[in-house]
């Protein structure tokens, strides 16, 4: 398999985090989905990263379908649970955190653009969508040392890899004081291997 992705992408590092826990090897091939001749295309129409491209050449795109796959490949450290309502809490909380994510991609594209052109609504919508998905977040783990159960599952994942995108491009807000359950949930993620080789660097 090879996967497909930028080093600063937090859906690609999620994927990322999900092989190594897996122990699937992978080739990673490095690209950058915002040149316009970007080889990303080739492999998905939609011009994004995260893509798993298999041995026969099919590709397969979105990081959520990504990891679901990936979770029915080795029986080692089962990250989505077969129990329906288990798999739902689980699903649920990465759709929270990919969404915290998709919030903060969308601000830190936004404030790229010139200063005069800017929309202080879009980034006021896109900072509100944050907080209260961060809130949320903090609720849902509680006191608890995992989201479910006493394993890590993909919804400690999918957070932590949300929180590493905040450290990386968007350092003033501290979400660790705001926060403190997540912040000891994401520093015992980055004890792990699969989090300390995949940090994003600008």
């Amino acid at each position: 398999m090879k996967l497909v992705t930028s080093l600063t992408s937090p859906y690609g590092r999620k994927v990322r985090v999900v092989l190594m826990e897996k122990r699937l090897p992978f080739q990673l091939q490095v690209e950058n989905p915002w040149l316009p001749d970007t080889p990303v295309n080739a492999v998905n129409p939609l011009g994004k990263v995260p893509v798993l491209v298999l041995e026969d050449g099919v590709s397969v795109f979105d990081s959520r379908v990504i990891v679901e796959y990936l979770d029915t490949l080795s029986p080692v450290a089962h990250l989505i649970p077969a129990d329906p309502k288990s798999r739902m809490v689980v699903r649920g909380v990465e759709a929270l955190a990919d969404g915290v994510t998709d919030a903060a991609v969308a601000g830190f594209q936004e404030r790229k653009r010139p200063a005069d052109i800017q929309s202080p609504d879009w980034l006021g919508l896109q900072e509100r969508t944050l907080f209260r998905g961060l809130e949320a977040l903090s609720e849902a783990l509680g006191e608890k040392p995992w989201y479910l159960g006493n394993n890590m599952t993909l919804a400690d994942i999918a957070c932590g890899c949300m929180l590493g995108y905040l450290n990386l491009r968007f350092a003033e807000i501290d979400w660790r004081t705001a926060h403190p359950n997540l912040a000891k949930l994401f520093d015992k993620l980055m004890a792990r291997p699969s989090f300390r080789e995949t940090v994003p660097v600008a």
